[in-house]
C-alpha cells in the first residue's frame, strides 16, 4: 500500500455531502422494484474494535437509527485484532447481499502504511458508504502539570530535546501520530511511551508518568470537569462545545495544524447499487436530524457527513495526510 491506495477514486468537496448528491437524496423514490425486499432479515455492521470505544459507540447509536428508518435490526458485532484487520476481513469474505457491513475510522487509511501483508485491499475489496461524526483530537496533560498553555509545553521541549514524554495505545495509533505530527509542525522532539491502549495512557498521564497525549473530547471532558485533567489546544476551526474553555490550535499559534477522528461504512465489493443508494439515503436523513446532531455534540464531535464522491475524496486526502507522518517518522511495515 502507499499513498495511492486510493488515486484511482473520483475527488469532490468535504466534509459535508455535496449539493448535488444531497438533492439527489431528497428526491429519492426509494429501491427499484427488483429490490424492494430489502431488508427481509436483520443487517450486522461490524466494529473492528472492542466493544465501548469511540467507533464501537458512534456505531451503535447509528445502528439504531437505520434500524427503525429500515423497519428490521441492525445488530452490531465487534471483531477485533490485527489493527481492525481482522473484523474487517471477516466483512470482505461475506457474500455481498447488503446484510454485512463494516465501521471503521482514521484507522482505515492508517494500518495499510504499517502492515506488510495486508490480508485485504481496502480500494478493491471494499466499498465506501458514508462517512460521518468528526471529533478534533486534542492535547492534554495533567491538571497539576506546569504547562498552562500549549506554548509551555512547546518551549519546554525546544529547550530539552528527548525530555517531554507523550502516550498513547500503541505505535502507529492515531494519537501516536498526531503528538509526532505537532513535534514535526512545532520543532521539538518529544519521547514516546507506547500503551496496551487509549484508556492505559490516560491512566498514566493522570499519574503523572507521562506529560502530555493526544485525544479526543469525548475521552477527555469527564476528567477535565473532575479537575484531573488540562486542555492545551483542540482541533477544530472553532472551539468544541463540550469543552468551550479549551483553546484550538490556531488560537494557541498553531494556524494550520488540526488532526480529527472520524467514522465510516464500507460494504463488501459486489454490493447492488441500489441497496448502497439505499442506505446513502437513509444515513443522510439521520444525519440531518436533531437527535444525530446532538448526539454528535455530546461527544465532542460535529455532525458533518460525506457520502459517495466526497467520502472517497475525504479517504485521499486523508490517505496522504497521514502517510507522511508515517514516512517522516520512519516506521517500517511489520
Amino acid at each position: 500500500m502507499h499513498c495511492a491506495i486510493f488515486s484511482k477514486l473520483r475527488r469532490l468537496t468535504y466534509p459535508a455531502a455535496s449539493s448535488a448528491v444531497l438533492a439527489a437524496l431528497m428526491l429519492a423514490t426509494g429501491l427499484a422494484p427488483a429490490q424492494d425486499a430489502w431488508p427481509s432479515r436483520p443487517i450486522k455492521i461490524v466494529v473492528p474494535y472492542s466493544a465501548g470505544g469511540s467507533t464501537d459507540v458512534v456505531t451503535r447509536r447509528m445502528a439504531r437509527a437505520l434500524g427503525e428508518r429500515l423497519g428490521q435490526n441492525v445488530v452490531v458485532e465487534n471483531k477485533l485484532g490485527g489493527g481492525g484487520n481482522i473484523g474487517m476481513l471477516s466483512v470482505v469474505r461475506e457474500k455481498p447481499d447488503g446484510y454485512t457491513f463494516a465501521a471503521h475510522d482514521v484507522g482505515y487509511v492508517i494500518v495499510p502504511h504499517l502492515t506488510k501483508d495486508m490480508p485485504y485491499d481496502p480500494a478493491k475489496d471494499l466499498v465506501p458508504v458514508a462517512v460521518y461524526v468528526f471529533s478534533p483530537l486534542g492535547v492534554v496533560v495533567n491538571a497539576n502539570s506546569p504547562y498552562k498553555t500549549l506554548q509551555d509545553l512547546i518551549n519546554v521541549g525546544r529547550a530539552n530535546p528527548g525530555k517531554l514524554t507523550y502516550g498513547s495505545g500503541g505505535e502507529g495509533s492515531s494519537p501516536h501520530l498526531s503528538a509526532e505530527a505537532l513535534a514535526f509542525a512545532a520543532g521539538f522532539k518529544p519521547l514516546h511511551v507506547p500503551y496496551k491502549g487509549a484508556g492505559e495512557s490516560v491512566l498514566a498521564l493522570m499519574g503523572g508518568q507521562i506529560d502530555f497525549l493526544f485525544t479526543t473530547p469525548s475521552t477527555a471532558a469527564g476528567n477535565v470537569k473532575s479537575g484531573r485533567l488540562r486542555v492545551l489546544a483542540m482541533g477544530g476551526t472553532t472551539r468544541n462545545k463540550l469543552l468551550p474553555d479549551a483553546p484550538t490550535f490556531a488560537e494557541s499559534g498553531l494556524k494550520d495544524f488540526s488532526f480529527t477522528s472520524w467514522n465510516g461504512l464500507w460494504a463488501p465489493r459486489g454490493t447492488p447499487r441500489p441497496i448502497l443508494d439505499r442506505m446513502v439515503k437513509e444515513i443522510a436523513a439521520i444525519m440531518a436530524t436533531p437527535e444525530m446532531r446532538t448526539f454528535s455534540e455530546e461527544v465532542g464531535a460535529a455532525p458533518n457527513f460525506a457520502v459517495g464522491d466526497d467520502f472517497l475524496r475525504m479517504l485521499n486526502e486523508e490517505d496522504v495526510r497521514w502517510k507522511a507522518v508515517i514516512d517522516k517518522l520512519g516506521l517500517e511495515k511489520k
